[in-house]
């Protein structure tokens, strides 16, 4: 037997049934999903320090569970002492089971150790369906040890979903239990 995520059986047996109902598709094709989550971490300190994108792709991949990779510069821009091809964030793609598995230690273990925490913002949408969710602090996951952090950076987690406005996609993430504050996007689909 094979192991399957909470929420992806949470998804398969009560989420897409309400969805469903909700909203009046006529197929659970039509229902949107969960795509992707991508993460992407800047470093703007890398053009001076090397060791800074090495530790942050270290944590990052601790973070997801999934091998993390450089993003390098597309031009040059000298005002930051910036070359082309020069390492300057971090990023990950999340798929399938290691996309559960990190949405639910966001929504179980990291979001609740933010302080003064009261929800996250529904601003984030884009219009399509998909949400971004700035993060301050890197130490809200219990993944990463306090001792061993040189510089304390913030990451954008991106929920890429198969939802054609940003309503659905707010009903979506709402019933995985992102812990949105009392707020309705405006429908720009």
């Amino acid at each position: 037997m094979t192991y399957i995520p909470r929420l992806k059986t949470k998804y398969k047996e009560d989420i897409r049934t309400a969805l469903k109902e909700k909203f009046a598709y006529k197929s659970v094709m039509q229902v949107p999903k969960l795509q992707k989550i991508a993460i992407n971490q800047g470093v703007g300190g890398a053009t001076t320090d090397k060791k800074l994108i090495e530790n942050t792709i270290t944590e990052l991949t601790t973070i997801t569970g999934q091998q993390a990779v450089s993003s390098k510069s597309k031009k040059d821009i000298s005002n930051f002492k910036l070359r082309k091809g020069m390492p300057i964030g971090v990023r990950v793609t999340l798929r399938d089971n290691t996309m559960y598995e990190f949405l639910d230690r966001l929504i179980a273990v990291a979001l609740p150790r933010i302080r003064d925490f009261k929800g996250i913002n529904d601003k984030g949408f884009d219009g399509r369906g998909n949400y971004t969710l700035g993060i301050s602090e890197q130490i809200i996951f219990p993944e990463i040890n306090i001792d061993k952090i040189n510089k304390i950076q913030g990451m954008d987690i991106t929920f890429v979903t198969s939802a054609t406005n940003d309503v659905e996609a707010l009903e979506l993430l709402k019933q995985f239990g992102l812990p949105f504050k009392n707020q309705t996007p405006t429908n720009n689909g």
